[in-house]
């Protein structure tokens, strides 16, 4: 019988060598130094081998007590081997697994934000997390969601339920589930009433804005991100986490990298003068290098999610009147209420493009239009900002 003084006394030599206990169990030592407890028994009328961990993580007399449960297993019949490689199946093909297998593809393909909304909205369906996906029923799935339901997030709950259909239909492709159960939830969930994000698209209305944003008192950097965005409106995740790496303030153009936008693409968005001179003027402060738009707490970290709401709360504007999301709204609506081609708002709003052809197409053959239409959005803002006569800026041209 070996002991511990033994086990922990033994070295490495130039070809494998084992250590007899008793009852089958052995260690056997790698060259490289590794002690490793095995267990040696028959099944079958054929001889195997059971890996029962390494020392010291597993000391002699675990080693023993896991040998003995090995042993028993093995008097009843059963392969502990077999057991193993059958419970670690299971453990593969439970739903937090499976969901884990597919955020980590979504995150080579989709920005990290969007990876990370996927995973919180898994995650609120934990209690389904150990069991395995194809033994998923209607009605747990249906009880996980009313839960969610439960504490007033109706939409958060058919979010949850479209991300569960989507890992569900990975796990069909991968020969791991049969079918898709959400199906048999339609109708079983409370609506969903849609709300918009609050934007102010009178033009009017919007002058006062603007003149309430230059008389915002704040942190610099909280100020020329307010000013810039209307004049960019690309989503407020990408606007507060803007890095000076990204800007050509010689050439006038912003290049937003793929893994920060939604849609996983890259994104070019021209400036206008008007934020050039933004971006010039903040340069002083927080360049040459990192992130355009700190916040006061670190320069390591962009201003929080809710800086940009937070600041037009204070500029006295509800959440019901207007959000930091809403400055692209606004730019739709009024945009396309001037004549400018859809197809050149939809570019810089950087919605997806179903067709590839047609998004290649329209990336390479529309930047000198969309660079005209972001200036004369600025100088229309400039003209709602001082409240003087403002010609329409559409342009048939660009239809």
């Amino acid at each position: 019988m070996l002991t511990e003084t033994t086990v922990r006394a033994a070295k490495p030599q130039q070809k494998p060598y084992k250590l007899y206990d008793e009852r089958g169990l052995f260690l056997l030592v790698s060259p490289a130094g590794g002690r490793l407890w095995r267990l040696k028994y028959r099944h079958g009328g054929l001889e195997k081998a059971l890996a029962l961990g390494a020392y010291p993580d597993v000391p002699l007399k675990r080693a023993r007590e896991k040998r003995d449960e090995a042993r028993a297993l093995v008097a009843d019949g059963k392969d502990p081997a077999e057991l193993r490689k059958a419970d670690k199946a299971a453990r593969s093909n439970t739903f937090q697994s499976i969901a884990e297998e597919w955020l980590a593809l979504q995150a080579d393909k989709l920005a990290a934000i969007t990876v990370f909304k996927a995973r919180w909205l898994l995650g609120l369906l934990k209690d389904l997390g150990a069991k395995p996906i194809a033994s998923i029923t209607a009605p747990q799935l249906l009880l996980a969601l009313r839960k969610i339901e439960g504490a007033g997030n109706n939409e958060s709950a058919a979010r949850a339920r479209q991300k569960f259909s989507q890992v569900v239909r990975y796990a069909i492709a991968t020969g791991r589930a049969e079918r898709d159960i959400t199906v048999d939830l339609r109708g079983a969930l409370a609506p969903v009433v849609s709300k918009s994000h609050a934007s102010i698209t009178d033009p009017g209305k919007v002058g006062e804005l603007l003149r309430a944003i230059d008389g915002y008192v704040g942190q610099p950097a909280t100020a020329a991100a307010l000013k810039l965005a209307p004049l960019v409106f690309v989503r407020p995740g990408e606007l507060r986490a803007a890095d000076w790496s990204e800007f050509d303030l010689e050439a006038a153009e912003w290049r937003i990298p793929g893994e920060r936008m939604k849609m996983g693409e890259p994104h070019l968005v021209p400036l206008a003068d008007q934020a050039v001179a933004i971006l010039r003027e903040l340069h002083a402060l927080t360049g040459p290098s990192g992130l355009v738009f700190p916040s006061l707490r670190s320069p390591l970290r962009p201003l929080s999610n809710n800086t940009i709401n937070a600041a037009l709360r204070r500029l006295g504007y509800t959440t019901d009147e207007m959000t930091g999301h809403g400055f692209r709204s606004m730019a739709s609506t009024l945009l396309n209420e001037q004549g400018w081609h859809p197809d050149l708002i939809e570019l810089q709003l950087a919605h997806a493009e179903r067709n590839k052809v047609r998004a290649a197409y329209n990336k390479a053959q529309r930047l000198a239009e969309r660079r005209k239409m972001m200036q004369a959005w600025a100088d229309y803002l400039d003209g709602l900002r001082t409240g003087g006569k403002v010609t329409p800026i559409g342009h048939a041209a660009a239809r």
